[in-house]
């Protein structure tokens, strides 16, 4: 932009004043600019898409993301069209990016590390491959529930690079270093409880007197369902705690108790669960581990008995080949019975505990997948419109 137009040129005549059109376009150019500055390094806005975070998050919730709290990751796939994340607009597999330039993982300095029971932006893990329409997330569940020719054969199949895979909102319920447990939907981090957040829900079996809780009393709480129902007068509703306690005052309302996963544990597919080894693993996602979560520069021991947790961080995030011979694990050629971490990971969990795909069917998530940390609802609305009381209320 010209800020001396005053000034004359040497010839002693006056520049030349741009046109309308020069004008808009040079205000344009500068608006992209410095959006995508601001989008990258600073903060970014994000739409809450499904119920996994309910209801400490609905959906239709619309956030700013903070990029400056654990520091702005550099773009990994610096080529690509402005505001657009992977996807050109109008069509379904079309790149927006290009792979020409591609840069290594690096992020500048922030005001925060990662913390326990923050709310954090990420690329999906399992990301990496995508296939088209599928209404599976995950390539990699539907080619272990269906086998790998069937995928192929029934859908388009793209890969990704990881700062151009889905963006996903969990809470991080453990951190590089930590050993994480859950028994009977309870969280343990290091051996203590986890606090349980007060907006997330779970699975409760209410038990009437024999009719099913009038629809209108239900919407008055904000509860949706049931679910499904157990038989004539026992009823699977997804609660927070507060809305258990106030269920509990209805007279036609017997009993409330939590949802027993072994009421029907012979039916589980244990498959679906991290590290999808049911051979030497038979973990749930409401009894799940031990598990020690990766820290960059620690050491593991491996064997066939738990190579399983940490295949994919060693083949996949960290860029290393394995296999497997003769009762030998083999890393980049050479026998090893451990391994040394190279970046920190995190575990996340949605709060809509029985109904999130989060960290216990796809495992860890690594640093550099790491978006920002979620910081601000500034915009709600749900079916009856603008949820006002949600407007600019920071995300705990």
């Amino acid at each position: 932009m010209n800020l001396a137009f005053w000034k004359k040129n040497k010839d002693g005549q006056p520049k030349k004043k741009k046109s309308t059109a020069r004008e808009w376009l040079d205000a344009g150019i500068f608006a992209i600019i410095a959006a995508t500055l601001i989008r990258t390094f600073i903060f970014e806005a994000y739409t809450i898409p499904t119920p996994s975070m309910e209801k400490t998050l609905l959906v239709n919730d619309f956030l700013f993301v903070s990029k400056i709290s654990y520091g702005p990751r550099i773009p990994m796939t610096p080529l690509a069209v402005p505001f657009v994340h992977h996807t050109m607009p109008f069509t379904k597999s079309t790149k927006a990016y290009s792979e020409a330039v591609k840069w290594k993982y690096k992020r500048l300095p922030g005001f925060s590390e990662i913390k326990r029971y923050d709310v954090v932006v990420f690329n999906f893990p399992e990301g990496d491959t995508v296939a088209i329409d599928s209404p599976d997330p995950s390539y990699y569940n539907m080619v272990r529930q269906n086998g790998w020719q069937a995928v192929h054969n029934s859908f388009q199949v793209i890969t990704r690079p990881v700062d151009k895979r889905e963006n996903y909102i969990k809470r991080c319920m453990a951190q590089a270093g930590d050993t994480i447990r859950i028994v009977d939907g309870v969280v343990y981090v290091n051996g203590a409880a986890a606090p349980v957040p007060p907006a997330s829900q779970h699975k409760y079996v209410v038990e009437t007197t024999g009719d099913q809780i009038n629809s209108s009393r239900l919407d008055e709480l904000g509860i949706v369902g049931p679910e499904y129902t157990l038989d004539g007068n026992r009823y699977i509703y997804n609660l927070t705690q507060q809305n258990v306690a106030e269920l509990k005052k209805f007279q036609i309302v017997k009993d409330i108790k939590p949802f027993e996963e072994s009421d029907f544990s012979e039916h589980y597919n244990y498959e679906m669960v991290f590290p999808h080894d049911t051979a030497h693993f038979k973990w749930t996602d409401e009894n799940f581990g031990p598990l020690y979560i990766p820290k960059k520069g620690a050491t593991v021991k491996l064997d066939d008995g738990n190579i399983a947790l940490y295949e994919r961080v060693i083949r996949v995030y960290e860029g290393n080949t394995l296999e497997r011979k003769e009762g030998k694990i083999i890393v980049n050629g050479q026998p090893t019975d451990s391994y040394t971490f190279k970046m920190n990971y995190y575990w996340m969990m949605g709060d809509n505990r029985n109904n999130s795909l989060d960290s216990r069917f796809w495992g860890f998530v690594p640093e550099d997948h790491v978006v920002g940390k979620a910081w601000l609802i500034w915009m709600s609305y749900g079916e009856n419109g603008i949820r006002w009381g949600r407007l600019f209320r920071s995300i705990k």
